[in-house]
């Protein structure tokens, strides 16, 4: 049997993981959110090998492009027969069972292992994970003197060049990773038999299902779930309590479920057909909060676990793109402007003064989920206090569009139970392309603009021209769909 560190917490996570591994590989679907997180994770990992100073890695490929285990396990014994005192992907096998350190530290007449993780605190699954290497280093010979876990300070902020020693937070876990240790053999022997059967584990979706950053497998695993079930009914809480219960359907859950008024709106209208129900004293209500000028802004911002600029943290989000239409006055034009940052240059100087420029004080702001606005402007003001003033006052006057959805006060089957702005534009609008985010190109969503804005700096010129094209692009339909939606909301005012 050959097993790694990662199938070895897949099968802690669930069984079924590593059976399908095996047997059907093609049912997994890996997102586009899960390859980034792998990219950034290996970033990480390589800024943090230089933890204790010099170090030597073994990391190895062969001509195909994968890694030459053989060559990685034999360049580890090397190191340790040398005495090195920092060795990398230090590589390990014992009769199958394969892992590679991040660090290996020597310490104390042996070996430290130090995991090395992206996030920013300590998670139960890093244990399982540290107590495999334990296991598979003391069954090599291995002298293990102390497990340890490197997470992200999310407290540091850069200043010059990284710091390495405070960029990363240690954690002891050797008390932590005891119960997990003791039970690695016993759970090696059911791995075993779990892959030497071809008869799929019978092992239902459940909790388990969402451990770590969710699983590859959910589309397969839950393929038995009717079209409209619990778990995509909005903002349960008792997702799975239900789910046990046998409350999956919505018809289960109108009869036997307490549902709020949003819950079962979702739910009468996905299961009759019903048209679109609007509530002119809410609507009202909203529309009466806003004034002319009237302007519409989006922020777009990128997140790097590697501060990229001085004065920022890790996992930072830093706004590097805006959109903004407004209307001066009623039945005005419609007017637009926007901004967008040049990839590898810290962005926030300049799109705090292009929007004080562009954003006179004490107008009206509509955003969707203010929060996100919000905090963005907040963290511009406090960052540059010259402009501290103008930026807070455009965060005082904003209002949130998505408001009157919440509050029940627009719906209809189409949404689904969702409010975001890419579930709301499209049942509201469903036969308008040019509100459709999917003919947009390359750029489809604020996750893949976040992803490629930093790739742009190493992109080709004329690849650098198209990319930032689709990214104004992208941007400006955002708000032109606040546009929209505030729009429809003003006819289904007028419609008493």
């Amino acid at each position: 049997m050959y097993f790694s560190k990662s199938k070895y917490t897949n099968f802690w996570q669930c069984p079924k993981i590593t059976w399908l591994d095996k047997y059907k590989p093609e049912e997994k679907e890996v997102d586009e959110g899960t390859l980034g997180r792998m990219k950034s994770g290996n970033e990480v990992g390589d800024l943090a090998m230089s933890l204790f100073g010099d170090f030597i890695e073994v990391t190895t490929y062969c001509d195909d492009g994968k890694l030459d285990l053989d060559e990685m396990k034999r360049k580890t014994a090397e190191c340790i027969d040398k005495g090195i005192e920092n060795i990398c992907e230090a590589s390990f096998d014992y009769n199958g069972l394969y892992c590679a350190v991040d660090i290996l530290h020597k310490e104390n007449g042996g070996y430290a292992i130090y995991e090395v993780k992206s996030a920013t605190n300590l998670k139960y699954y890093y244990l399982v994970d540290v107590a495999y290497q334990k296991y598979v280093l003391e069954k090599c010979g291995v002298k293990v003197t102390g497990t340890y876990v490197v997470c992200i300070n999310n407290e540091y902020v850069r200043h010059g060049e990284i710091d390495v020693k405070k960029l990363f937070r240690i954690n002891n876990v050797k008390d932590l990773i005891i119960d997990e240790y003791e039970v690695v053999e016993r759970n090696l022997k059911n791995a075993e038999k779990t892959l030497n059967s071809e008869a799929e584990p019978d092992i239902d979706i459940g909790k388990q299902c969402s451990l770590s950053h969710g699983c590859a497998y959910w589309k397969y695993c839950s393929k038995h779930l009717p079209e409209h079930n619990v778990f995509q009914i909005y903002r349960c809480n008792k997702k799975w309590e239900l789910y046990k219960n046998g409350i999956v359907s919505f018809e289960d859950l109108q009869k036997r479920a307490p549902l709020n008024f949003l819950q079962a709106r979702q739910v009468d209208f996905a299961l009759n057909d019903r048209g679109t129900y609007a509530d002119n004293r809410l609507i009202d209500e909203f529309l009466s909060t806003l004034s002319y000028p009237l302007y519409f802004l989006d922020f777009e911002t990128m997140q790097e676990i590697i501060p990229p600029f001085d004065g920022c943290k890790p996992y930072e989000k830093i706004p590097f793109q805006y959109s903004l239409h407004y209307i001066e006055s009623e039945n005005g034009e419609l007017n637009h402007k926007e901004f967008l940052g040049v990839s590898g240059e810290d962005p926030r100087r300049a799109i705090a003064e292009s929007l004080c420029e562009n954003i006179p004080e004490n107008v009206c702001v509509l955003v969707y989920n203010q929060k996100f606005e919000r905090d963005r402007l907040k963290a511009l003001a406090e960052e540059f206090s010259d402009l501290s003033e103008h930026l807070l006052n455009i965060e005082s006057n904003i209002k949130d569009l998505l408001d009157p959805f919440q509050k029940g006060a627009y719906y209809n089957k189409a949404m689904g139970g969702s409010f975001s702005l890419k579930s709301v534009l499209p049942a509201i609008f469903p036969d308008d392309p040019s509100l459709d985010y999917h003919n947009l190109e390359e750029i489809h969503n604020g996750g893949e603009a976040m992803t490629i804005f930093p790739l742009i700096k190493d992109m080709p010129p004329e690849e650098q021209e198209r990319t930032r094209k689709n990214m104004l692009e992208y941007c400006e339909l955002d708000t032109l769909a606040m546009v929209k939606i505030w729009q429809k909301l003003v006819a289904a005012s007028n419609c008493v």
